[in-house]
């Protein structure tokens, strides 16, 4: 059997090769929009990809069902109780596909979504009885399990999810042997739970003794248990889910549109327009200089995750980015969907060297400026855009707290008339942060380098825990 893990550190997702070498036949697991990695790789195998599964209708990024379909006529394969646009095999519990050494098998585990399976999957050569691994979707992950409130608005409520996802675990996932390998589609930092681990495989019996979710409890205790301090979902989870059901387009015909490169005075246009400018070059570049009334959100952070928080799907883009990174930019907006990418600056920053009078640039505070501002006491409204739960824990004394996944609905409750000083924990956020403000035509936007963590450092006097740590 041959088996491989792909992991997309941005989108925290795990993707899973598997293939039987007598055969030839490869299996792709949910797999990421731009699919040349497992086509490169199956053909290194000597596989012909024949089956791609989805574990279930994911909502932070879009799949890359389609695309293997279209290029190489993999059938699709989903849960029994999906319902989709395009042709698909339904699979419910206990259902095989079988090849020469390995078995597929199907346990439906409903929860995080309706439609949610895991896959059994036995190597032959070892055991004909016993599972060599699961993959667990996102119902089980390492450390969490599937939050159950992302469906609620489609015809299920959290609490239904949640009872379903109790059963799941316990009469599906949970009895299997304790030495069966764990592999989930999501890692830390996925906001498709909360606890997440920074590994990404684990065994069933690890997850039975220190998964939370995993304890000895009642449906009742666990249902606010796992319904409890889950994040806020970004405004695309709910467009994406939808768009994984749709037959759409694939990634190759929608990345034609962003390569298209425009003039200064072309971007201009489209600027006044009320098309989004999005600059993803890194936070110190934007903050030294970037057209002005762009977005900046760089490459280096979280970037799908955000461009899917503040941006919309539906209004053009055109993209600022260091050279040879435009298509780059594009791509990661095509795994979430973001398929309005209209064209891109060509030469990037460099084309704006003749008109100096477009170009802003972020004020920014060290550690240093902050403690000499405080200390003066210059009337200063201290923004703080990380997480409530981060927020909770400590803080920058007087402080108020408007995460960034919630700034473009309420940026009018900070006032215009004082210097706004935006921090995070360690300045990618406060970064995103600045330039929206700039975007609404904020005056004394100032932006914190280092962020909390550099304060809490330098001047831990400046700062306060209102909760033990």
């Amino acid at each position: 059997m041959i088996f491989k893990q792909y992991y997309l550190g941005c989108l925290a997702h795990a993707s899973y090769l598997i293939g039987d070498e007598e055969t030839k036949t490869g299996i792709v697991v949910d797999p990421q929009r731009d699919v040349d990695q497992y086509l490169n790789d199956a053909k290194s195998y000597g596989l012909e990809i024949k089956h791609v599964f989805l574990t279930h209708f994911h909502a932070d990024f879009v799949a890359g069902h389609l695309e293997l379909r279209d290029r190489v006529q993999a059938k699709i394969h989903l849960g029994s109780q999906a319902k989709a646009e395009f042709s698909f095999i339904p699979n419910k519990t206990g259902d095989q596909l079988q090849l020469n050494d390995i078995r597929l098998e199907i346990l439906e585990t409903p929860g995080h979504t309706p439609e949610s399976i895991s896959i059994l999957v036995f190597d032959l050569i070892e055991s004909p009885f016993k599972p060599k691994m699961v993959l667990t979707g996102d119902t089980l992950f390492i450390g969490d399990v599937g939050r159950p409130d992302l469906m609620a608005s489609v015809g299920f409520s959290a609490l239904e999810l949640a009872e379903m996802l109790y059963a799941s675990l316990r009469e599906k996932l949970m009895p299997l042997p304790d030495d069966t390998l764990v592999y989930p589609a999501h890692g830390a930092g996925s906001l498709c739970g909360k606890n997440l681990s920074d590994n990404t495989v684990s065994t069933i019996g690890e997850q039975k003794r220190s998964n939370y979710a995993l304890q000895p409890m009642t449906n009742e205790e666990f249902i606010a248990l796992v319904i409890k301090n889950q994040p806020q979902a970004p405004n695309y989870f709910s467009f994406d889910a939808q768009l994984n059901k749709k037959e759409r387009p694939n990634l190759d015909v929608s990345l034609q549109s962003g390569l298209k490169p425009l003039s200064v005075e072309e971007v201009l246009t489209f600027q006044n327009q009320g098309y989004q400018i999005l600059d993803t070059r890194p936070e110190q570049d934007f903050n030294a200089a970037h057209l002005r009334g762009a977005i900046g959100i760089s490459l280096s952070g979280n970037f799908a995750t955000w461009c899917g928080t503040l941006l919309k799907n539906d209004i053009p883009i055109i993209i600022i980015s260091e050279p040879e990174f435009e298509f780059e930019s594009e791509l990661r907006l095509g795994r979430i969907g973001f398929d309005n990418v209209a064209g891109y600056l060509q030469s990037g920053m460099k084309s704006l060297k003749d008109n100096l009078n477009l170009i802003s640039s972020t004020h920014c505070w060290t550690p240093k400026n902050f403690k000499e501002k405080v200390e003066s006491r210059e009337p200063l409204f201290i923004l703080d855009v990380r997480s409530p739960n981060e927020y909770s824990i400590n803080r920058l004394k007087n402080a108020t707290n408007i995460p960034l996944n919630n700034l473009t609905e309420r940026f009018e409750e900070v006032p215009r008339d004082k210097t706004v000083l935006i921090y995070c924990e360690g300045g990618y956020r406060s970064s995103i942060a600045c330039s929206i403000f700039e975007n609404k035509r904020y005056p004394n936007v100032r932006n914190l380098l280092g962020g909390f963590a550099g304060i809490k450092n330098s001047y831990a006097k400046f700062t306060e825990s209102p909760l033990p740590v």
